[in-house]
């Protein structure tokens, strides 16, 4: 399931520090906070989100922009991950095994629903996606690759939820954040174990307008060896233009895709540990 351009996703957190690493560790904080925020934010709400002092937020703003990292959006006000950050992770997702295993198969099933497709892997409690293939028509998805979406609202994140085995999801639930971002988001633990069991029985998990408003999305999980599950894909569709039978017009391909995707790559050990990032 997509997301705008703010990715509401919980901020995943900084690793431990390795001795002699707070500087970088204090240069990554404010790349994570930037990365995962769900407003632009500026000088003062960086301040807020990492208790550093003004000037410490000021070196490290200064020279992320100045290295392409992050980028200033008006002189004194908000800042956004630069195209250098883009370029090394988009090289990086580009020589993935999943990808390349993936992207010939993402390709027909866009082509034959017609809509965006995305390719996402588990990051603890969220989804990020390494690939998106936009819809042909004019009216598009505003998700990007490298985003983070939730577990609890997305196709994608349902699928994979599904596909875990019960003591894995009680695991991943104790800890998951379930923010509301419409009407139909699912904020209950027990009305998201529901969805899970449902999306496990029919092997395949939905997102009613649960992510974002007038947006419908279809998931199904990619295993990798011994069954693991290691991403999921989405059909994603404007629900003023979704098919009057989504069963036959987004189900079945996505399904049919996953199996093509899961059998490639189930003789890979290396995209079948979980999780990728």
């Amino acid at each position: 399931m997509p997301a705008s351009s703010s990715s509401r996703a919980a901020p995943a957190p900084v690793k431990p520090q390795v001795a002699g690493t707070a500087a970088f560790s204090k240069f990554m904080q404010v790349l994570q906070l930037v990365a995962d925020a769900q407003e632009p934010m500026n000088i003062a709400a960086l301040m807020r989100a990492t208790g550093f002092p003004r000037p410490t937020v000021h070196r490290i703003v200064a020279a992320l922009v100045a290295e392409r990292l992050l980028v200033e959006q008006a002189p004194g006000a908000t800042f956004a991950l630069g195209p250098r950050l883009i370029q090394l992770a988009s090289r990086s997702w580009g020589r993935s095994e999943l990808r390349l295993a993936a992207v010939d198969e993402l390709k027909r099933l866009r082509d034959i629903t017609g809509e965006t497709v995305h390719l996402a892997v588990p990051n603890g409690t969220s989804m990020v996606y390494i690939e998106k293939l936009e819809s042909p028509s004019a009216v598009r998805m505003a998700s990007r690759i490298g985003t983070s979406v939730s577990l609890h609202s997305t196709a994608v994140g349902k699928a994979y939820l599904a596909a875990l085995d019960d003591s894995a999801v009680k695991k991943l639930l104790n800890d998951l954040p379930m923010p509301r971002y419409t009407a139909n988001t699912p904020v209950d633990p027990a009305q998201l174990r529901a969805l899970i069991r449902e999306a496990r029985e029919r092997g395949w998990a939905v997102d009613n307008e649960e992510n974002e408003p007038g947006i419908c999305c279809f998931g199904a999980v990619i295993r990798g060896a011994g069954g693991v599950p290691v991403a999921a894909i989405s059909v994603s569709t404007l629900v003023f233009r979704q098919k009057e039978d989504p069963l036959q017009s987004y189900v079945a391909p996505l399904l049919e895709s996953c199996r093509v995707i899961s059998e490639r790559i189930a003789q890979t050990p290396s995209i079948s540990a979980g999780d990728m990032l």
